[in-house]
């Protein structure tokens, strides 16, 4: 039987759908690699077929668009007259049960353990830690179980979370680096308490200490190979989470070899599965910092035997209105090609005022742009 329509030729369609039916359609379609508009358009054909369904509360609705097959957009609206129900409702009920259809999958323990994401740039202020926390709110909230890692010492991603670093004595990840502490690096996870993350999110906190670990890294005889020294501290939490975000410094030292080697392929690995995301703004100094990280990537590579996936450049705090420097720039790093530009975040308020209230952003403002962004971005890393 022939569709009276053709899937090709889509009309935008605006509607209404409360916050936490937009937010689970988003999630869902995200963890089962289905376009928004697909599962969509699925949904309003299984209400096609249905018997009247269960009112939807669509009170406090948020604006909604997508873009569905042109014969089924005019369709629907008219089976929703003969059903006597609203479009917002007719379309409230389709998403309702397309995912009640449509159960999230829980995918089975890698036997290379966690994937492995960092984000890291020799240049400070580009976005790292945003980006950082940004994605890995984005991944539990798709149902992942995910450890974010301030492997920073200035401790901006702990912060922006609403915790203390941790006190110059304490035990901390630098010093199971080191091998200067022996009780359970479990000991050092905070939850980050959010409802939308459901436990899934979880915090290594920050130390002082961590200034110092370069120099001790270069003198230490604790690990033989200085490069495998996060890997070898961070082993005892990789069969608990699906994915480890690391927020790595502003530095091409000993400590960025040790995330640029915890994010290679690793055996059994594909492509890709790991690795590194560069953020970067829309000006030259970026350019300038990436080339720098790029040499020390191949450099690391090539001495090792390795190979560190480049999944991507997120261009942060991008504003279109500051003219020539911002656009001519942003369509250099897109001409790169390889790695590619993943997502584009905007500049705006959103993200500033999470991180004043010590918020996470999509716990704050989980429909910005800013939020889509880390959605997006975390589609690529899953």
């Amino acid at each position: 039987m022939t569709a009276p329509y053709s899937p090709e030729e889509r009309k935008k369609v605006v509607s209404k759908l409360p916050s936490a039916l937009r937010r689970e359609l988003k999630v869902r379609a995200a963890q089962l690699g289905i376009d928004i508009k697909d599962a969509v358009a699925e949904g309003i054909n299984a209400w096609e077929a249905s018997e009247p369904l269960p009112q939807v509360d669509t009170a406090g609705g948020g604006p909604f668009a997508t873009y569905l097959p042109t014969g089924l957009y005019e369709g629907f609206k008219e089976d929703c007259k003969k059903r006597e129900v609203s479009f917002a409702q007719g379309l409230a009920q389709a998403v309702r049960l397309w995912l009640d259809s449509h159960p999230a999958t829980r995918r089975a323990r890698r036997v290379t353990g966690a994937r492995r994401i960092i984000f890291g740039n020799q240049k400070g202020g580009v976005g790292k830690t945003s980006a950082s926390a940004g994605v890995a709110e984005a991944l539990a909230e798709m149902g992942h179980k995910v450890c974010v890692v301030d492997f920073d010492p200035q401790g901006h991603l702990t912060k922006q979370f609403g915790l203390d670093l941790l006190g110059i004595d304490d035990p901390s990840l630098a010093k199971h680096m080191l091998g200067e502490v022996s009780d359970d690096l479990q000991n050092l996870l905070v939850p980050i308490e959010e409802g939308i993350f459901g436990g899934r999110l979880f915090l290594v906190p920050a130390c002082k200490d961590a200034f110092l670990l370069d120099a001790k890294l270069a003198t230490s005889r604790h690990v033989r190979v200085k490069e495998t020294a996060l890997e070898k501290a961070m082993e005892p939490l990789e069969q608990r989470f699906d994915y480890i975000v690391v927020d790595c410094p502003p530095s091409l030292g000993y400590t960025m070899d040790t995330a640029l080697y915890y994010a290679r392929t690793r055996d059994g690995e594909d492509e890709g599965e790991s690795g590194i995301f560069i953020p970067v703004l829309a000006e030259d100094s970026s350019a300038d910092a990436f080339d720098m990280l790029d040499e020390q990537i191949d450099e690391l590579c090539g001495d090792l035997n390795i190979e560190v996936a480049q999944l991507g450049f997120v261009v942060n705090m991008y504003d279109s209105r500051r003219g020539f420097v911002a656009t001519s720039s942003l369509d250099s790093w897109k001409a790169i090609g390889d790695p590619p530009v993943v997502a584009v975040i905007p500049d705006q308020s959103e993200q500033r005022k999470a991180v004043r209230l010590k918020q996470p952003l999509l716990a704050y403002a989980p429909d910005s742009e800013q939020a889509e962004a880390m959605r997006t971005i975390a589609r690529v890393a899953s």
